[in-house]
């Protein structure tokens, strides 16, 4: 995809996407094409979702509303009923989708990435391991010229000025993914902080959404953050390199995003943590994203219009997902999906039909 398409698909993203509904009956198309359905929650694959909305309407004349919230908020608006579909990128554990009533499924698998403003330095130059990345976000490190640094790059002119660390100020699953890796790397973080969607920042600014911190790394000089990919291409920001569990130093790409998801077992459960895998070639703070809906629907031609929605995205939406560095799930696992979704029934019991 062009970097023009790729930032009208990112720029659409932090807002909701109101497109006018076509009235479907007109052409004489089924019921559920007139009903639209709302989701809210992470931002993480907000650019896909918008873009995946958007050429939904253009097929079906349906109108698909996504709000980028971060994923706690969509939990919670979710599980308030607020909404007909949450997103998050920190799956649920199978006891918390019991207890709460809900199932969930991944879309696409993507990637997070440090981010980094430092005059000079080019995307890709720059190296960094979990150990490093964690001590910054510890306040440990705190010069770009640091000997810990300065190993790791022989060669690159790192300025002797102060790190400026970026992270996100709501709950984000982005930041889950992004604490789950570094409390697999550098132990101190594992100690002091922990992993999850809102955490004691030892230091930094916050940036809302990763429009926020993208925009925030863009305009402040000397800075880090971490974003998810299709953000690190829209904005034109500076990545840098991670070394992976196998020591090797990888950039993110869809390739080193598929490499790191591919042990997952899928077919097990839904809920699979992709950081820190094995793979020479796998990026290492790699996540799926996930849909969430009630169990029990109150609402059943909302739910139909959800995963009609959904359906259609995983038949004719790869193309677009690939285009935005995203990994579509492999076939095998969209099957699984499927067959998933028998378990989401209206009030009477009956399984909500999609045709």
């Amino acid at each position: 995809m062009t970097t023009t398409a790729t930032t009208k698909a990112c720029t659409i993203a932090g807002r909701i996407l109101s497109i006018l509904t076509v009235t479907a009956a007109a052409w004489g198309a089924p019921a559920w094409a007139q009903q639209e359905a709302t989701g809210a929650g992470a931002s993480f694959p907000a650019p896909l979702y918008s873009k995946w909305a958007a050429d939904y309407h253009k097929a079906t004349g349906v109108k698909i509303n996504y709000q980028s919230v971060g994923s706690s908020a969509g939990i919670k608006q979710i599980e308030a009923k607020t909404v007909d579909f949450g997103a998050s990128d920190e799956p649920l554990k199978d006891a918390d989708l019991q207890a709460k009533g809900l199932v969930q499924f991944p879309t696409v698998i993507g990637g997070i990435v440090p981010v980094v403003n430092i005059k000079g330095i080019k995307p890709g130059e720059l190296k960094l391991t979990g150990q490093v990345l964690g001590d910054i976000y510890l306040g440990k490190i705190t010069q770009w010229d640091d000997p810990a640094i300065v190993a790791l790059n022989p060669g690159v002119a790192l300025p002797s000025a102060k790190i400026s660390p970026v992270r996100r100020a709501d709950g984000s699953g982005t930041t889950f993914g992004f604490t789950n890796y570094l409390s697999k790397v550098n132990a101190e973080w594992k100690e002091k902080v922990g992993e999850g969607k809102a955490v004691n920042w030892p230091t930094g600014a916050g940036g809302k959404g990763n429009e926020g911190v993208a925009a925030f790394v863009g305009r402040l000089a000397n800075s880090i953050g971490y974003v998810e990919y299709a953000y690190v291409k829209q904005n034109k920001l500076t990545y840098a390199q991670l070394q992976n569990q196998d020591g090797k130093y990888v950039s993110p790409s869809e390739d080193s995003f598929k490499a790191a998801a591919a042990g997952a077992n899928w077919s097990q459960s839904f809920y699979q943590i992709l950081t820190n895998q094995p793979g020479q070639a796998a990026w290492p703070i790699t996540s799926a994203t996930f849909i969430l809906m009630h169990k029990a629907q109150d609402k059943p031609a909302q739910a139909q219009a959800s995963l009609k929605f959904f359906e259609w995205a995983y038949k004719s939406g790869d193309q677009t997902a690939s285009g935005l560095d995203y990994v579509p799930m492999p076939d095998n696992v969209k099957d699984v999906i499927f067959k998933s979704w028998g378990s989401i029934q209206d009030t009477a019991g009956k399984s909500i039909n999609l045709q």
